[in-house]
């Protein structure tokens, strides 16, 4: 088991505070269910690094500080920032119509009834607008509440989520699938999962006329110096990635769901998908969080405006969306083991709007179905991010996610604001 311990003097954090966080994340490694760990904490300058177990359920290569991890929906934080890039450049407008870029989207047809046949449709009220991709309130989306309709039944069959066996197809016959299918809600009226991330990607790559990757490599990843971080990972940085596990529902047996050389991330996909493609380190997501809590500069480049950081990072959602989404958390209980309840959501990230856990409110970030939660806490300045390749087939990442943020504000040296009993987390 290594552990890894960075920072100049650690003055941020309590040494106590620090053994228990790492207790909690070994005793998730030592279970057997969880093959290893890479977890940051970091506040004010202050840097602390564990990096628990192997890459591998049985044995092998250690995790290290620079292990590559699929992010799944943990890049859609990272991946909205090029759309504020163009908002700030004037370039888009929050309420700009998207049919000029995304022509496949005007004209839409709206289910009379979201369970009801394809055909059974109305005529949108009014166009997709940006402000509508961003909030993730476009009209449709992943509702796995619905699964057995024919709209969702029809957004696997088009092959529309990255979960697939099959990898999405190119941008274009992405688009012109998603064109074929009419809205589950009107826009603007719901929030709807996943699917608005993706399309930002696209809306972003034919507004610049270049790749969505080259224009985030251009604008946030060099940057940043994130330098491991993008859509798929060279051969000469491969064997620092680790398989991904889709363990077993019902035996808990590790099955790999994609493997490192040779798998979906060892080649440049496709579809650059903005609502779950990226891979990265624990150091680069790190940079790009900060950057967030200091409100759009890194160092002394800037490379968001305050406003868009502000836009982002607040809740954005109407009382009413609000009302509805916390609905889906609570009825998806049992499939997401408890994900994704936290009232809120700005901009590609959620944001905790009431204290439904340990987690502060004002917190924003997202978590991955690869086993991987980044957050960041703007009251106290602190950043929080947790990665495994532990898919969410199980419960078992979903509970290290959890119990890491249950431990994770302890170490700070902030004893005369807070006060906290002594939690302990079974495994």
């Amino acid at each position: 088991m290594n552990r890894i311990i960075t920072g100049q003097s650690n003055n941020g954090f309590s040494k106590a505070g620090l053994s228990r966080l790492h207790d909690v994340l070994a005793r998730h490694v030592d279970s057997g269910k969880i093959p290893g760990i890479v977890a940051l904490v970091s506040r004010n300058g202050e840097t602390h690094v564990e990096a628990l177990g192997t890459m591998r359920h049985d044995g092998g290569a250690p995790m290290n500080r620079d292990t590559i991890f699929r992010m799944a929906s943990t890049s859609k934080p990272v991946a909205v920032a090029p759309v504020m890039i163009l908002l700030d450049e004037c370039r888009l407008r929050l309420d700009d119509p998207v049919d000029p870029w995304l022509p496949e989207l005007s004209n839409r047809q709206v289910l009379k009834r979201v369970d009801g046949p394809l055909d059974d449709t109305v005529p949108a009220r009014r166009p997709i607008t940006v402000r509508d991709l961003l909030t993730s309130t476009f009209g449709l989306g992943m509702d796995i509440t619905l699964l057995g309709t024919p709209i969702l039944s029809a957004i696997f069959e088009q092959g529309l989520t990255p979960d697939l066996p099959t990898p999405m197809p190119e941008p274009d016959e992405w688009m012109r699938r998603l064109g074929a299918l009419p809205l589950m809600y009107q826009p603007g009226e719901r929030w709807q999962y996943h699917i608005s991330n993706d399309l930002l990607g696209v809306l972003v790559a034919r507004v610049t006329g270049q790749s969505y990757e080259s224009f985030l490599r251009e604008r946030i990843f060099d940057p940043l110096g994130m330098k491991d971080t993008g859509f798929h990972v060279p051969a000469d940085k491969i064997d620092r990635m680790p398989p991904l596990y889709a363990p077993n529902p019902q035996t808990g047996e590790f099955n790999v769901w994609d493997e490192a050389k040779g798998g979906r991330y060892s080649q440049t996909p496709a579809f650059q998908g903005g609502g779950g493609g990226l891979t990265s380190t624990v150091d680069d997501f790190h940079a790009y969080f900060r950057m967030l809590l200091n409100q759009g500069k890194h160092g002394t480049e800037r490379i968001l405006s305050r406003p868009a950081v502000q836009l982002m990072t607040t809740n954005r959602l109407t009382p009413e969306q609000q009302t509805v989404r916390n609905a889906m958390a609570t009825n998806n209980v049992h499939l997401s083991f408890g994900q994704g309840q936290h009232g809120g959501w700005g901009f590609g990230m959620a944001v905790r709007t009431y204290r439904g856990d340990y987690a502060p409110i004002g917190q924003f970030g997202w978590d991955g179905g690869s086993g991987t939660s980044t957050y960041a806490d703007p009251v106290n300045q602190l950043t929080g991010i947790l990665l495994t390749q532990v898919g969410m087939s199980t419960p078992d990442s979903a509970r290290v996610i959890h119990d890491f943020w249950t431990t994770y504000i302890r170490p700070l040296r902030i004893n005369s604001l807070f006060s906290f009993n002594k939690v302990r987390c079974k495994v």
